[in-house]
């Protein structure tokens, strides 16, 4: 059956739980566990296959091309441009650095974003909202980098770009699909430079832009059939959009009988429940424990290869990202799980869909400057605007394990001249630009006192200056004067 979840994926939910002390050897009262914070695997489990799947070409579309010369590595600083970053980009020190930052940022988003009685949930993908920040910091400079790199590692790594890389192709396995794509509006040339990193270390292969029809399709496929229709409309004066998606499906270890899934109930405070269906098991094998610093329940769901539902269920039985986030270190959980014992288990079944425009919550963060003045030189020259961050995700749990998808996409696109139709009345000084002497100054109220004057409401009317008195007129512009 098919189920669908993300890379550090996050599903906010409570449940009325009272405060209850468990003994290390003291059997497990029947409790509700509730999936919040799942993780894969960081130590525990280091399978170091040096031959990975390549990610798969899922489109048919004309691919773009360009003719590519010889760049050092394309990271954020001269070190990067070192042979050590091919070293230091596969150490230990570099993943643990890479998985503390997705981490961070993953809390960072969840402390931010907001719910909404139509969206009480929220479900993202810090893994590949970081993948598509990164490919973005590629073509960054300056301040721009900089700022970029800051909320991404800090700075704490050199070589981070060939880090990630690294990490990329630790995570690439039969159950975890990874896609990159680069979509190109017709006749748009990127630097070639730009083009040769985001190939070579993040395997993302330039295509020609044809219809918002390729897109959804393109990510449809990425995430087996699970994200469709991913955009509505194509985004306006588009250049360039980067695109990333990720796509799991996992068996549990320890699969749940459907002949004990029942209806149940899921607590969403002190006073308020609904009504869900519970998977059920008496001996399921789990690790878990108290951390009486987070006041929380700590277990772990693993599936069949090397990856882990993490899940923390505050005792309080309201989860508040904000005051856990101080404490919350998803690898130190993990590292602290002790040995699988048979634990009665209930766990609700769900199937969520998660949408967010990121503009909002970056800025929050302090990212503003990315879409505001961004200097994208390394990508493109002229003058560039990041116009959307736009990310999807969804999660299924059932019996037989969990199913997850999401996408990110970051759209660039060519800083539009803004309009300005002198339109109503207006006043004006003529002057001297050296001495900013006003020679004449006036307030125009009817250019043309002439022409007979149109009653308001006559849309569709032309004035005698040629602009259309209609409703598109009026939106866009301002409109005739009150």
């Amino acid at each position: 059956m098919d189920l669908s979840l993300t890379l550090l994926v996050i599903c906010l939910c409570s449940q009325g739980v009272t405060n209850a002390e468990v003994a290390e050897d003291e059997s497990i009262p029947l409790v509700p566990l509730i999936p919040l914070m799942p993780s894969h695997s960081i130590n525990r489990v280091e399978t170091e296959s040096t031959s990975q799947p390549e990610a798969a070409d899922i489109t048919d579309a004309p691919e773009f091309t360009t003719t590519v010369t010889s760049r050092p590595n394309g990271g954020s600083s001269d070190e990067e441009q070192d042979e050590g970053c091919l070293s230091g980009g596969r150490s230990p020190q570099s993943r643990e650095a890479i998985a503390a930052s997705i981490q961070k940022l993953g809390i960072q988003l969840l402390k931010n974003l907001e719910t909404t009685p139509e969206q009480p949930n929220v479900i993202i993908s810090p893994f590949s909202i970081s993948l598509a920040l990164s490919q973005l910091a590629l073509g960054a400079v300056n301040e721009t980098e900089e700022l970029l790199m800051h909320h991404l590692h800090e700075n704490t790594l050199a070589c981070y770009h060939e880090s990630l890389h690294n990490v990329l192709e630790k995570l690439r396995n039969n159950d975890l699909q990874i896609a990159t794509r680069i979509f190109l509006q017709q006749g748009f040339k990127p630097k070639q430079d730009f083009v040769q990193e985001s190939q070579r270390l993040y395997e993302s292969e330039p295509t020609v832009l044809e219809s918002l029809q390729q897109i959804n399709d393109w990510v449809e496929k990425a995430t087996n059939g699970k994200m469709t229709e991913f955009l509505s409309a194509l985004p306006p004066n588009l250049l360039l959009m980067l695109i990333n998606a990720v796509h799991f499906k996992g068996e549990w270890k320890a699969r749940f009988d459907p002949r004990f899934t029942s209806r149940g109930v899921f607590y969403l405070d002190e006073k308020h429940m609904v009504d869900v269906e519970v998977m059920e098991d008496a001996k399921h094998p789990l690790s878990l424990f108290i951390d009486h610093e987070l006041e929380a329940q700590v277990a772990s769901f693993p599936f069949q290869k090397s990856m882990s539902l993490l899940v923390v269920m505050p005792l309080s039985g309201q989860v508040n990202v904000s005051s856990l986030a101080a404490k919350l270190n998803i690898s130190d959980l993990y590292n602290r799980l002790p040995k699988e014992r048979a634990v009665q288990v209930r766990v609700p079944k769900f199937k969520l869909e998660y949408a967010q425009e990121l503009q909002d919550v970056f800025t929050k963060l302090g990212l503003g400057d990315m879409f505001s003045s961004p200097n994208l030189a390394n990508m493109a020259d002229g003058s560039l605007l990041v116009s959307s961050v736009l990310h999807k995700s969804c999660m299924e749990l059932n019996e037989d394990g969990a199913e997850a998808a999401a996408a990110t996409t970051v759209v660039i696109s060519r800083a539009s001249n803004p309009i300005f139709h002198l339109s109503q009345p207006f006043l004006f000084a003529l002057l001297d630009d050296k001495t900013q002497v006003p020679i004449f100054m006036g307030v125009i109220n009817n250019p043309n006192p002439g022409a007979p004057v149109l009653q308001r409401g006559e849309f569709g009317s032309m004035d005698k200056v040629g602009y259309p008195f209609d409703k598109h007129y009026i939106g866009s512009f301002g409109g005739p004067p009150k």
